[in-house]
């Protein structure tokens, strides 16, 4: 009977299965295949390639950004969140998380040209503040940009974990004489440590797969993995290029894959605690 039941069971994921296969499975095997296939036999060439010259600085870039973007958005999220759960104002909460639901979803072309618009050379504000021309089409400006969906995402992520925080834990750590610091430092922060790692792999991922954002605002001006292979696909006219950006997105997988391994083990060994 347990079998039978069992088996219904596998029957019923089989759609699910297969749809993941489809949308998941067979790019992934396209992707590989290609990143190791240089002239049409397996070779490291094009991996090699990636991980060189203007490849390499690209990646670089895009990693550093996106450890910007990720760790100021952190922080700036993170204490964002407190003050709207510690303000216990259901009005100002629900404004807040509202805002931040949109415009976490904020990106792209539009989200390059309000910022253009607004402090770019001929932006509305950039003339009243005496803003440096050009200054928003560098790496720093496209950080502000990024962070623009990045804090709200980030608030969130952490609103839910800050209120899984029991008051009876502080309590408890004042009738002990602890004090703020040392409940903060000793109980809260180990609990909400998973919340906020796994928010700023979020945000992370989402600065480091950024595209049209950064294509309408700096071009070529800030060396980025995703412009390099878009240039690969579409910007170069030798043939096996196509490899190369392949082999680009291999890297960015492994990246991405590499700033999992770390998140995953610590929200196993302490997620338990908000539940």
């Amino acid at each position: 009977m347990t079998r039978s039941r069992s088996s219904r069971g596998w029957l019923g994921a089989l759609p699910l299965l297969a749809f993941f296969t489809l949308v998941f499975g067979v790019p992934a095997i396209v992707l590989v295949a290609g990143a190791f296939t240089a002239q049409g036999r397996l070779s490291l060439a094009n991996v090699s390639q990636s991980l060189q010259g203007g490849y390499l600085t690209a990646m670089l870039g895009s990693v550093r950004l996106s450890a910007v973007v990720a760790v100021l958005g952190a922080v700036l999220g993170t204490f964002l969140a407190y003050a709207i759960v510690a303000s216990r104002s259901t009005l100002l909460r629900d404004a807040v998380l509202t805002a931040s639901g949109v415009l976490a979803n904020f990106g792209g072309v539009p989200l390059a040209f309000f910022w253009i618009a607004t402090l770019g050379n001929s932006g509305v504000v950039s003339g009243l503040v005496g803003l440096p021309s050009g200054s928003l089409y560098t790496f720093w400006g496209l950080v502000v940009v990024y962070l623009y969906f990045s804090i709200p995402l980030m608030v969130l992520t952490m609103a839910p974990a800050l209120d899984g925080l029991r008051p009876q834990w502080y309590e408890a750590a004042a009738n002990s004489g602890a004090t703020a610091w040392h409940y903060w430092r000793l109980v809260a922060l180990p609990v909400l440590a998973p919340a906020m790692l796994g928010g700023f792999v979020l945000l992370f991922g989402g600065a480091f797969s950024a595209y049209a954002t950064a294509n309408a605002m700096v071009g070529t001006v800030v060396p980025l993995v995703t412009l390099k292979i878009a240039s690969a696909l579409t910007g170069d006219v030798l043939i096996g290029y196509e490899n190369i950006a392949l082999a680009l997105s291999l890297d960015m997988v492994v990246v991405a894959g590499l700033v999992m391994a770390i998140y995953l083990p610590l929200q196993r060994r302490t997620s338990r605690w908000l539940h």
